[in-house]
């Protein structure tokens, strides 16, 4: 369908990767749903730091909470989950992730695709640097009576992992996560079937890699950001260690190898984007609850975002990373400690400067999202470090993850385009003059 057409009927435009993304979704929650007739037992855990090779080794189906919250975001089901759970206490400055997921299950538990989540056998916390899901898993805690454990992820305040760091999480692996996840599930473990999980992830990794280094193409074929949600989506979750998820990202990359060949940039909601005018780097996760408005302030204006700290969350794979089934457990660890809400503030800057200047952006936008303090912290910092070290302009606006109440569509969209005329005057100014000597 074209942009044209799209436009006319109000379908939103979707490429095959995406298609095949949602269904692979929807046929998750389809196996969460029908747990208690399986017999299914389940794990909660988190994006950053998600053990999924290893809780699939027991046979566990992996329910993410903050998938949840961004499900119902999406769908606009988030907003009244969240005045739900301000209503039972919880205070407005809480990260609406949490206040989502605490909605909607006071409200039944009934999940993004409409059919009700298992209550979990154990809740698994890779803690990475965000001190909100101890909280979360407290209260999940409290109102289930489950087994809960925790894996302490050392952060990273010197920006190097080192064999100590590595060791003590290996020493948790082996002698609290493992024996637990074996006596909740009845499954032993089998380090063989963990390997052959990671050699998938390997290939995954791998092609997740080249999909988000093909933004240094121009035009870029893709939207690190906005499409990148979606590209992110299967490796973050619950299939990264599957087939399904090396499938899916072999057919990613062969779509997006196609949009080159044709000299296309991204797909977006309206069909093809137009001529690319702007390219930026983007740091903060995006709000949910008006992602498609969002994203048409951006590819009206022919701007599009060549990388972002937010594809990263879930693993930083684009800096060599990869999960080593050779050395399985320390492979585990070193994932969790690389993830980049375990990251230092220098090296964000680093990660920053580094995308605006090898993807040849125009500059950093930082979305500072109100109820996250794990990405807030330090971003103002972060926005002048990146534009001095660069000489590109930075930006700054803010929403929030999953509440509609933090999202000011006229405030936004005044900022970005007084962002896109601070680029237009950059360019401006490096122009030579009119009839100055070569």
């Amino acid at each position: 369908m074209n942009a044209a057409v799209a436009k006319a009927t109000h379908e939103v435009v979707k490429d095959g990767s995406m298609l095949k993304q949602k269904g692979m979704m929807a046929g998750h929650y389809d196996r969460l749903a029908a747990a208690g007739e399986t017999g299914s037992k389940v794990a909660c855990t988190f994006v950053p730091g998600n053990l999924n090779e290893l809780i699939m080794c027991f046979d566990l189906l992996n329910n993410l909470p903050e998938v949840n919250a961004i499900q119902n975001g999406l769908r606009k089901k988030s907003g009244s989950f969240v005045m739900e759970a301000e209503k039972d206490g919880h205070s407005e400055d809480v990260c609406t992730y949490v206040k989502s997921d605490l909605g909607m299950i006071a409200r039944g538990n009934i999940g993004p695709y409409g059919k009700p989540l298992p209550d979990p056998d154990v809740l698994l916390l890779s803690y990475t640097g965000c001190f909100t899901f101890m909280k979360w898993f407290e209260l999940l805690r409290e109102r289930y009576n489950c087994e809960t454990i925790m894996l302490h992820t050392p952060y990273k305040g010197d920006g190097e992992i080192t064999q100590n760091m590595r060791d003590y999480m290996v020493k948790q692996l082996k002698e609290e996560v493992i024996p637990t996840l074996e006596r909740v599930s009845g499954v032993k473990f089998d380090i063989d079937r963990l390997r052959e999980y990671l050699r998938e992830s390997a290939k995954a990794e791998d092609d997740l890699v080249w999909v988000l280094q093909s933004a240094k193409n121009k035009p870029s074929p893709i939207d690190a950001y906005f499409g990148g949600i979606y590209y992110i989506g299967p490796i973050f979750g619950a299939f990264r260690g599957t087939e399904d998820a090396t499938d899916y990202y072999r057919y990613l990359r062969a779509e997006v190898e196609a949009r080159i060949q044709q000299g296309l940039g991204p797909v977006t909601p309206d069909g093809d984007m137009g001529e690319e005018k702007y390219r930026l780097v983007v740091e903060g996760p995006p709000n949910y609850t008006s992602f498609r408005d969002f994203w048409k302030m951006f590819y009206e204006e022919g701007a599009v975002v060549v990388a972002s700290s937010y594809t990263k969350v879930g693993g930083v794979y684009d800096f060599g990373f990869r999960h080593d089934p050779d050395h399985p457990l320390e492979s585990l660890a070193d994932y969790c400690l690389g993830v980049y809400t375990n990251r230092n503030l220098p090296e964000r800057v680093d990660m920053l400067t580094n995308y605006v200047e090898e993807y040849q952006a125009d500059g950093l936008l930082i979305n500072s999202i109100k109820s996250c303090n794990s990405f807030s912290a330090g971003q103002l910092l972060i926005m002048r470090e990146v534009e001095k070290r660069t000489g590109k302009p930075a930006a700054f606006i803010e929403t929030d993850l999953v509440d509609p109440r933090y999202f000011s569509p006229a405030n936004v969209k005044n900022r970005l385009e007084s962002y896109f005329q601070m680029i237009e005057q950059k360019r401006a100014s490096k122009r030579p003059a009119v009839g100055a000597m070569a």
